[in-house]
């Protein structure tokens, strides 16, 4: 999963539809937390970002209908890092014009603005990447054997040896490493569904 899969074309096209909730639920449980983020990390409150996360959703609602999927001007993904970015600065601005009580977040309008544009895109990228693994993950899940399971996240995510993890579950070794190897596939497997036709 090196690769930062794009955005799948029939989900962008099925969110077209406001009424396609599982279209709508799919996008949302990825881009929801990837949106946050961004904005956690530029400084903003939880409230704000969370309210931020709200309305990029609502822009994306309004403007997905003038999407254009040619590649030539640009992925969705950053398309919807453009439009998180600005609708960010507009949320700035308008708190510069009417400012709210202390305890404000501890980042200016300029900082937003003169950061760099591909080093934030680049970190919107890998946080796509984190959220769709989160997504992919949760969804395989249940369709493994506790112990299975248990093999690959302790290797694959928390990074410990496939000997001390055996050990502790009671299986060899090469357990251990098939285990791991049909969850990376399932997952790899999802997320090429969910990111591409």
């Amino acid at each position: 999963m090196d690769e930062v899969p794009g955005t799948r074309a029939s989900l962008l096209v099925r969110l077209r539809d406001p009424r396609d909730e599982r279209a709508w639920a799919e996008f949302t449980a990825i881009y929801s937390p990837l949106i946050y983020q961004l904005a956690r990390r530029k400084g903003f409150q939880d409230a704000d970002a969370a309210d931020l996360v709200q309305e990029v959703l609502r822009a994306v609602a309004s403007a997905i209908d003038r999407w254009d999927p040619d590649p030539a001007k640009g992925s969705f993904r950053h398309w919807l890092f453009r439009v998180a970015r600005n609708l960010m600065i507009n949320l700035l601005a308008s708190q510069r014009r009417q400012p709210k009580g202390s305890g404000g977040g501890a980042f200016e309008l300029m900082d937003i603005e003169a950061s760099s544009s591909t080093e934030d895109s680049a970190l919107f990228d890998e946080e796509y990447q984190r959220q769709l693994f989160q997504w992919a993950a949760e969804r395989v899940r249940p369709e493994m054997r506790g112990s299975t399971w248990s093999a690959f996240w302790a290797t694959a995510v928390e990074g410990r040896r496939a000997k001390e993890v055996a050990d502790s579950l009671g299986l060899s070794v090469g357990a251990v490493y098939m285990a791991r190897s049909r969850v990376l596939a399932r997952i790899r497997h999802m997320v090429e569904r969910v990111a591409g036709d």
